[in-house]
């Protein structure tokens, strides 16, 4: 792919090229302001360098993707600490100390900062408008420079509602800083009137913007300029936590806009014109396709994905570095083309209890295998496949591993995977427009119906008999059944903690996530909390066979010697343990990304089950190789009957247990002890806000201020 040359004059030299180029950086003296905004090559170039900022590691690159995901039932980071940390945002425990907040903020800002100088500057440049055959101006913009202004106002939209997301009210300008003077800091404004003034400023730029039929989902386009509309409205229009500016302890209140219809609206509407422009469709492709393709940096511009980050290979982004199965080394040394993978990045170990049964997406994302090294018998270094028996699982939507063994990234090389992250799809849009118009017609239409038919279809390809009649029966049931679906759709998108934000349903997903992960330690030590019928009735299961309370703690599993399959010539068996799982009667049931290495074949991941029988599994007059099995939920402490620290402290800035016991729930900074659950309404709000960092308010000189109990 071509090399492109990036700069941003006037603040920094940066260098952006799609996926799969490498970067490169030109001295900047040869170039003045006057020089790059007069010339349509150097404009370009200039935007590029907006993109860069946004693929940096403090921003899009990794913390968005890790840092920053919050804990939920889909999203998890344990912890086993039972003091407070600088740095735990996941668990809703952290101050203004904690330095990946300043390095998101700082990170977040140069983007704004490189967006709005574009902005401002390519506007007022002399080829901003067309000429007429005699060379004079006329008063129509050029529209490929039109489509650049459009695009870095998508990007600064963009940054500026996560901020919003993540921090509330927050300092707020379209202005380049040397037009404030250095002295000057941004006012904080209201989130509400920043984000209307976001929706005004694209509704303004999408009429000159280029459709993904005639660009590509790497730049932002017309659709993803309405998707982005749609996503900020939706949010303006929800539910988020509130400042009391009057008592600086008080965490704040969860508070919607008076006018949230209107808002809902505007979501609805815009969502709407992405749907009919009809560039963008969930057909013709599996929900693994769409991550899978970003692994191999395939680029689908009229798929499921509408915006993905373009990181550059072996440069930036560490998608499919965090996620997938860890594969660990051996003194620096691996096996394969693809290097180390961290795996870091996890799902709860529930999550996969709270699918359906048929859901594609719940076998895919849900890994529970994991890959590390040792030196064999003869010397030689080798791989084995192990299975994942802790408090988590992986999530393998992305991998390095699901990349093409000829194009892998090579045997060093740990992050900057370059592949893609999708900040933006058309099943959220889809979602959207559902939400928007079940809640403006006071139940499901439809066409919303249909759109909520259409994602959910994707992922049982068997189909799912009566579900989508029966959840159009309510506003309340479809509102519930919408949820469920991004639940289950958008795993590791940082999606699921926002979601219930805005639905104000994360205070009581919380409690039920601890209660899950106590229950299963306490049933360990052989004790039952109480709690289990109300969990089981929370998930869904009504008909009295609950799965907390009968987990399979026991999990059977396998693999083959290839050898021995090659010398059966069990073809049946190879597929199934390179990259292929097959029933009994050789009906392959599912079709891993890697072909070439191993992955396990798990007997009774979703409920218990008797020891399988080997003879069930013997083909050719070959013996399968005996089921192994796991230990699974092994969360007690038997020492003092209770559940291990993981258990107990992963939700610790909002519920708790403690070494005697008792669960406590976090108001206002106050623990409160509880032995029944409360009711929904009676649930203290999450403080998922995070502070400003220390640093800034201290440059502020008093300018900025820290509620929510920092």
């Amino acid at each position: 792919m071509k090399i492109k040359n990036i700069l941003l004059t006037g603040v920094a030299v940066l260098a952006l090229t799609s996926c799969n180029d490498y970067l490169e950086v030109d001295a900047p003296s040869k170039y003045t302001k006057e020089f790059v905004y007069s010339q349509k090559s150097e404009i370009e170039r200039s935007l590029n360098g907006v993109y860069a900022q946004a693929l940096v590691g403090d921003l899009y690159g990794n913390a968005y993707q890790k840092t920053f995901i919050l804990n939920s039932d889909v999203d998890i980071a344990i912890s086993s600490s039972s003091a407070h940390s600088h740095t735990t945002y996941q668990r809703f425990d952290c101050d203004d100390e904690g330095g990946d907040i300043l390095k998101f903020w700082t990170a977040a800002y140069r983007l704004i900062e490189y967006a709005n100088i574009f902005i401002k500057e390519t506007e007022g440049s002399p080829i901003y408008y067309t000429t007429d055959d005699d060379g004079n101006q006329t008063t129509t913009p050029d529209a490929e420079i039109l489509q650049w202004v459009g695009e870095a106002k998508c990007l600064r939209a963009m940054v500026y509602h996560d901020l919003v997301v993540m921090f509330g009210d927050v300092p707020f300008s379209f202005a380049p800083s040397y037009e404030q003077g250095s002295t000057v800091m941004l006012p904080v404004t209201d989130r509400e009137e920043i984000q209307k003034t976001l929706i005004a400023d694209l509704q303004k730029a999408v009429k000159g913007m280029s459709s993904t039929s005639s660009t590509t989902v790497e730049r932002c386009s017309k659709e993803y300029a309405q998707a982005l509309i749609a996503r900020i409205a939706l949010t303006a229009g929800g539910y988020s936590l509130r400042p009391d500016k009057n008592n600086t302890r008080s965490y704040g209140s969860m508070q919607r806009p008076t006018d949230y219809q209107n808002y809902y609206r505007i979501a609805m509407n815009y969502a709407d014109s992405v749907i009919l422009a009809g560039t963008h469709s969930l057909i013709g492709s599996s929900y693994q396709d769409v991550f899978v393709n970003e692994c191999n940096y395939q680029v689908v511009n009229n798929g499921d994905v509408i915006f993905e980050i373009p990181f550059a290979k072996e440069s930036t982004g560490n998608t499919g570095y965090n996620q997938g199965p860890t594969y660990s080394d051996y003194e620096g040394a691996t096996v394969g083309a693809w290097g180390k993978c961290d795996g870091g990045t996890r799902l709860n170990a529930f999550y996969r209890f709270l699918f359906r049964d048929g859901d594609a997406r719940r076998e895919f994302v849900n890994g529970m295998w994991y890959y590390s090294y040792f030196t064999n018998s003869e010397g030689n270094l080798a791989d084995s496949v192990y299975i994942r028996n802790d408090y988590s699982v992986h999530n393998n939507k992305w991998s390095k591993l699901w990349t093409n063994a000829g194009s892998a990234l090579g045997n060093t090389t740990t992050g900057s995977t370059g592949i893609n992250f999708p900040y933006m799809r058309y099943a959220d849009v889809l979602l959207m427009y559902a939400e928007a118009a079940n809640e403006l017609n006071d139940g499901p239409t439809t066409k919303a119906v249909n759109c909520l038919s259409e994602v959910h279809n994707r992922a049982f390809p068997n189909g799912d008999g009566t579900y989508l009649t029966d959840i159009a029966a309510s506003k309340d049931r479809f509102q519930k059944a919408i949820l469920d679906e991004r639940k289950w759709e958008f795993a590791g998108e940082n999606m699921r903690w926002r979601d219930l934000v805005r639905t104000n349903t994360y205070s009581e997903e919380l409690v039920y996530s601890f209660l899950r992960y106590y229950s299963a330690g306490m049933q360990n030590v052989g004790s039952m909390t109480g709690y289990e019928d109300a969990i089981n009735d929370h998930d869904g299961y009504t008909d009295g066979n609950g799965y907390i309370d009968n987990l399979p703690s026991r999990v059977y599993y396998h693999t083959y010697n290839i050898d021995e399959v090659n010398a059966y010539g069990l073809r049946m068996y190879r597929a199934q343990l390179y990259g292929y799982q097959v029933d009994d009667a050789g009906n392959v049931t599912q079709k891993y990304p890697n072909q070439d290495m191993q992955s396990l074949r798990i007997y009774n991941a979703y409920k218990p089950m008797p020891s399988p029988v080997t003879s069930a599994i013997t083909r050719g007059g070959f013996k399968a190789k005996s089921w192994l099995s796991a230990d699974f939920y092994k969360w007690g402490n038997e020492s003092n009957g209770q559940p291990v620290d993981q258990c107990k402290y992963s939700f610790y800035g909002y519920i708790r247990c403690d070494d005697g016991g008792n669960l406590w729930i976090i108001r206002d900074g106050v623990l409160t002890q509880f032995s029944n659950i409360p009711a929904a309404n009676e649930l203290p709000p999450v403080r998922y806000i995070l502070p400003y960092p220390g640093t800034v308010i201290q440059r502020s000189s008093g300018e900025y201020k820290n509620y929510y109990g920092y």
